[in-house]
């Protein structure tokens, strides 16, 4: 609380002491802070939604060391807007359409304040009951949501867990299957285990398997073609396991996807997971962007065969407007997860824990500490509801197909990979370049729509980011920021045709 008065008054040895949690105080403060916040919100679309500022720019404008003395917040919010904003992306902004959403809301806020607020550390059920217990009901909560099998909830004999990221998800469970192995092979054995995705599995699934001690040489992104939609073959996946297993290597782990980073492709779970299952592989599903939209029915189908998997996860904190950080796990198997990752010194021991009738979380994920996520998680499905969110959803899925629309109207362009949710990838086609084009030459090709989305995202108007997939460099437009509406798609659309017919004029 900066604008505390802290003064020493040494000749006479007594000390007026801060007090950083006065509750006036705090009130006060407070409230400007939510004042401050509100604006941005309100006048988000003022601001270039991708930052325009160079790198090391603010140490140009901050002071190499601390203040001594304390500041008022009014000064430090001041600096807060001429200082941070000019170098902050916007992710909120309404014109943001890259990567996947951060979407935002005033229940995920809220929580995200309340669990800030009691600032608990509920590693173990003890340490926080409410916050263990909430984070239980909210998991099978959201799991019915999903119409996900009982297998999967605690009401039948499995389990949710919240991570921050899809990273820590990956990580834990790829721990746990690794631990099973060795616990079946012995640990003294040396073994050479597998992992498994496709060339479009996220990154996580490499570090991952980096941090859990598989040689590089064993982790195999296997290729997807346009013919498969850019989903993993089934056949594939066989083929390169029966190819490790007549060299000796120990098939480990696939990781599948539902809705990849790069073309939002979806891998076939069903027989995916029978493939699998043959060989004794675990299979985590992968789905932190696109399973919330499973929340509607007319989604479902894209996660059919999820009870062939082992565990999946989902990040709230994408699409399903629950602030940053919190990434949904379940597991059919809770104990595969404690018995990698349990610890329990005895500072740690308590009749709660060993009657075993409550859930330690600790157990579930790396770290030890942990925050209350459930409450920001629990006040969006109780502001909004399931109907709520579900519209939600469906029409930023709607500002998609209409933006698709508008590209498919447009002979210069046309849509690179098929459509699934709410992201378009597209491209300047072939066609429009004309004579620049030489036959086959895609070099070409993807050097222009290189330049046209330098071009769109330099306007500083609205934010795009890129894939590369089969060869193609496309452009990607995903809709799911919680401000936007058709008007910023259209605007979207009219900068990305100014910017092309300026480049083609040009050339």
């Amino acid at each position: 609380m900066g604008s505390l008065e802290a003064s020493h008054d040494l000749k006479n040895g007594s000390t007026h002491m801060l007090n950083p949690l006065d509750p006036d105080e705090f009130r006060r403060q407070g409230h400007m802070i939510i004042d401050f916040l509100a604006d941005y919100y309100k006048n988000i679309e003022k601001y270039p939604v991708r930052s325009q500022v160079e790198p090391g720019y603010l140490s140009f404008r901050l002071p190499d060391s601390a203040p001594l003395d304390p500041e008022p917040i009014e000064t430090i919010i001041q600096d807060v807007e001429n200082h941070i904003i000019p170098g902050i992306t916007h992710w909120q902004s309404p014109n943001y359409f890259a990567h996947f959403p951060s979407s935002g809301s005033i229940a995920g806020f809220l929580g995200e304040m309340v669990s800030t607020g009691f600032n608990v550390v509920g590693f173990n059920w003890v340490s926080s009951p409410a916050a263990t217990e909430l984070e239980s009901i909210v998991m099978d909560w959201f799991g019915k949501m999903l119409q996900l099998p009982t297998s999967f909830l605690f009401s039948g004999g499995g389990g949710g867990v919240l991570q921050g990221t899809t990273c820590e998800a990956i990580l834990c469970t790829l721990i746990a299957a690794r631990d099973q192995v060795l616990n079946q092979v012995g640990r003294g054995s040396i073994v050479k285990l597998v992992v498994y995705g496709s060339d479009q599995t996220h990154f996580a699934l490499q570090k991952a398997a980096r941090i859990a001690g598989i040689s590089p040489k064993n982790f195999r992104a296997i290729l997807t073609t346009k013919d498969d939609a850019f989903g993993l073959s089934p056949n594939s996946l066989e083929s390169a396991i029966v190819l490790d297993l007549a060299v000796g290597l120990i098939p480990l782990f696939l990781c599948a996807t539902v809705g990849t980073t790069s073309s939002t492709a979806v891998d076939p779970l069903d027989p995916l997971s029978n493939v699998a299952k043959r060989y004794g592989v675990w299979v985590h599903v992968d789905a932190a962007y696109a399973r919330s939209a499973c929340i509607c029915p007319e989604f479902r189908h894209f996660i059919d065969g999820i009870e062939g998997a082992n565990s999946f996860s989902l990040n709230a904190h994408k699409w399903f407007f629950t602030n940053l950080d919190c990434c949904c796990l379940w597991v059919k198997d809770p104990n595969a997860l404690i018995k990698a990752l349990s610890t329990n010194p005895e500072c740690l021991r308590n009749k709660a824990t060993e009657s075993h009738q409550v859930v330690d979380y600790k157990d579930w994920q790396i770290q030890l500490s942990r925050r209350f996520r459930a409450m920001k998680l629990w006040l969006v499905l109780r502001s909004y509801g399931v109907v709520n969110l579900q519209n939600l959803i469906r029409s930023h899925v709607d500002m998609a197909k209409y933006f698709e629309g508008l590209v498919g109207m447009d002979k210069r362009f046309e849509v690179v990979v098929p459509r699934n949710f709410a992201m378009v990838c597209f491209r300047i086609s072939p066609t429009a370049i004309g004579d620049r084009l030489k036959s086959g030459d895609e070099k070409i090709v993807n050097e222009v729509n290189r330049n046209l989305l330098a071009s769109v995202n330099g306007s500083g108007r609205v934010y795009m980011t890129h894939d590369v997939v089969g060869g193609v460099y496309m452009i990607r437009f995903a809709v799911g920021a919680t401000l936007t509406d058709y008007r910023h798609v259209d605007m979207a659309w009219e900068v990305v045709q100014d910017c092309a017919h300026a480049m083609l004029t040009k050339s």
